[in-house]
């Protein structure tokens, strides 16, 4: 017999008394595992490039002007040493640059070169055929639906965690 793929695969087999939220909960995750392992595959075997960095490019993409690390570090939900090696990297790779700000001249902004720009570009347009063939299957009502469930999800979660924070106070 083969061993199902994934936790909510095998959750699938147990008996229907088990909680529906954590059966959400595992075929979200098993989604987003599948999603992510082959986009880390593609954008390894075309460009040379890991989904950190892609990701890296892809916000300082949305902001000419630059980032901090800080910056960079918040809206990644990273640690500022994590921001830092990637920097390190791709500073190497020649797709962006460290400058310093006008604002506050101890800190840095990381900007996109224009090679930066240029390979972000082609492989933005990739990515967006990849995800478009990963999620061709749903018809365009069906991804309306889901973008609007996951939104209401997504509004759930931040409200339990505020109602934890209020809690703790």
């Amino acid at each position: 017999m083969n061993e199902p793929l994934d936790a909510e695969s095998r959750l699938a087999h147990q008996p229907r008394d088990a909680r529906p939220e954590l059966r959400l909960w595992l075929r979200l995750l098993t989604c987003t595992n599948l999603i992510e392992r082959e986009i880390r595959r593609r954008l390894m075997d075309r460009f040379a490039i890991t989904l950190p960095r892609f990701d890296l490019l892809a916000q300082l993409d949305k902001s000419p002007e630059g980032l901090t690390l800080g910056e960079i570090s918040r809206r990644m939900m990273v640690t500022n040493g994590n921001v830092t090696g990637l920097v390190d990297r791709i500073v190497e790779q020649g797709h962006v640059e460290r400058r310093r700000d006008a604002t506050d001249r101890r800190a840095q902004r990381i900007v996109m070169t224009d090679k930066g720009h240029a390979d972000f570009s082609r492989m933005a347009r990739e990515h967006g055929v990849w995800m478009t063939e990963l999620l061709g299957d749903l018809q365009p009502g069906e991804r309306e639906v889901l973008m609007s469930l996951l939104g209401r999800t997504k509004a759930s979660v931040a409200r339990a965690l505020a109602q934890r924070v209020e809690a703790a106070e």
